[in-house]
């Protein structure tokens, strides 16, 4: 069995998220989700969440594709996270593209395109605009 392992915040779901999900779950027979905790969003991007951890995880799970989900709570342990679910292969977006090489020592890495013309930062400032 194939264990695929990604990672991400998944704020305000959208269509990308399905897409990469899906896409990544094709890449091998189980998928492993990394939900980024409310305080390690904090440290990447100097906002919280509009969603908590919890919730965030909750919604995550519930996807057909997704086999588990865990929260990340540190950038630098990732290597841990992928040894410790026996993934496989690494899935990130192609704007991470070249910045999870390191990994491939101890998983095939593979960077899929993002759904184009959409992203959570421009919903939640479409939403602030109409507010």
């Amino acid at each position: 069995m194939k264990t695929v392992i990604t990672f991400g915040t998944f704020d305000v779901l959208h269509i990308g998220h399905i897409n990469i999900l899906q896409r990544a779950k094709s890449q091998g027979d189980r998928l492993i989700v990394g939900i980024s905790s409310d305080a390690l969003n904090f440290a990447k991007k100097n906002r919280y969440p509009v969603y908590p951890e919890q919730e965030r995880k909750a919604i995550i799970a519930s996807i057909g594709c997704v086999d588990e989900v865990f929260i990340e709570e540190s950038l630098e342990l990732k290597a841990e996270y992928i040894k410790k679910y026996a993934a496989h292969t690494l899935v990130m977006g192609n704007d991470w593209e070249g910045k999870f090489d390191n990994y491939k020592t101890i998983c095939e890495v593979v960077y899929l395109p993002r759904t184009e013309n959409i992203s959570t930062t421009q919903i939640i400032t479409q939403i602030r605009k109409y507010a």
